[in-house]
């Protein structure tokens, strides 16, 4: 299937909500029927290079098809964060969207900080940090905003609810990669 077809599905998503239209569900599964496979996807909105939403799931849990309309429109118009999607703000030509397909997380077993630094892939690697029942992720792209692995965990640490330096207590941590489509 064609990358260019992700994004249709994505801004016909929006656009269902904008327009009070719909997306042809049936249409797209019978030309990809591999968007009835499961899939998990992560839906960025940019504006001016500034994140505008974002929304995604992490497990592969109903079909691509699916995950890509309901975090397109997560992306729009749910992500608290930011007020929804205007009509105006769509068209204006401001605003990029980008589709993450994301592999199966896999735990990363290590026994330190220092081992978990060395097994990590800046860059490559996306991240769930998960302790004492807070859990939190930042896709492969933050490393370009985050590029240090002190910085980008404690950023991750304070985006799951818990201190900086959460890191140090060892929390479990899963990693997985993600096929970029702008």
């Amino acid at each position: 299937m064609q990358d260019k077809v992700m994004l249709k599905i994505v801004k016909e998503a929006i656009e269902s909500v904008l327009y009070k239209k719909s997306v042809d569900k049936g249409l797209y599964l019978s030309l990809y029927p591999e968007l009835k496979q499961k899939g998990a996807v992560f839906v960025t909105i940019n504006k001016r290079k500034s994140l505008r939403g974002c929304i995604g799931s992490l497990v592969a849990h109903r079909t691509l098809f699916d995950d890509l309309v309901e975090n397109a429109i997560s992306a729009g118009f749910k992500d608290p964060r930011f007020a929804p999607l205007s009509m105006q703000e769509y068209e204006s030509g401001d605003l990029s969207i980008e589709v993450s397909v994301l592999s199966e997380p896999k735990p990363l077993v290590y026994s330190d900080v220092e081992e978990l630094k060395s097994k990590i892939r800046v860059g490559v690697d996306g991240v769930i940090l998960t302790l004492d029942g807070h859990r939190a992720t930042f896709l492969p792209q933050v490393w370009e905003q985050l590029p240090e692995f002190e910085l980008f965990f404690s950023h991750l640490c304070q985006k799951a609810g818990l201190e900086g330096e959460c890191i140090q207590r060892h929390p479990n941590i899963e990693v997985y990669e993600v096929k970029k489509i702008r």
